[in-house]
């Protein structure tokens, strides 16, 4: 049995890590990329050394990502080798199922699905490269970027954004529009978006 201690930071290709959710921005991993392109080997390095992966570890060692799954699709696409994590906690001695259920209850795991609709954990994709695009989670994110609303400590708080805006505003084609973005920012300055993380005030 884990005594919770913290493990060093581990060098693991990203092929490698889990993912504990089932969706992406995909506009979100395609800037990523084009970031990393324009990066020279001295930058890439650093921003590897910065955005290290926090991870925990679970049934059969396998090493589950809690955090920066777009980084770590971009980094999969670029064929980057290895990527630093840093485990969190060791569950590897958990039964799959207490194993899903206790990373829910630590909020380290978000099964829902490209229309916010709630899965099995085994729906979770094994592998980062499996991951879906839920384009309202990329207009979550832009909406965060134009400064709609404050980045917050929450677990999975641009998802709740998403879900938000998922009953709210049509994506056509799965595209976010300048036009829809403005009238995102509107939604998101308004007194019925007040219950989300982040969320800074209304206009007046």
């Amino acid at each position: 049995m884990s005594s919770g201690v913290r493990h060093p930071l581990l060098s693991v290709s990203p092929a490698k890590l889990r993912p504990t959710q089932m969706t992406v921005g995909r506009a979100e991993v395609v800037d990523k990329r084009a970031e990393w392109e324009k990066l020279g080997k001295k930058k890439r390095k650093e921003l590897l050394a910065e955005h290290w992966f926090p991870g925990v570890l679970g049934p059969q060692n396998q090493i589950f990502i809690v955090d920066h799954h777009h980084l770590g699709l971009a980094l999969l696409e670029e064929k980057v080798k290895q990527v630093p994590v840093m485990i969190q906690r060791d569950f590897s001695w958990l039964e799959p199922a207490v194993f899903w259920r206790t990373m829910e209850f630590n909020r380290w795991a978000h099964p829902y699905d490209a229309r916010g609709e709630r899965q099995a954990y085994e729906a979770i994709p094994a592998g980062l490269g499996a991951l879906t695009d839920d384009p309202y989670r990329t207009l979550a994110a832009r909406v965060r970027m134009a400064g709609g609303y404050s980045k917050d400590a929450t677990p999975y708080a641009e998802f709740l954004w998403a879900d938000y805006y998922r009953h709210h505003l049509k994506l056509k084609g799965g595209r976010v529009t300048a036009k829809q973005l403005q009238q995102a920012l509107l939604l998101a300055h308004s007194h019925d978006t007040a219950y989300l993380p982040g969320w800074s005030g209304a206009i007046q």
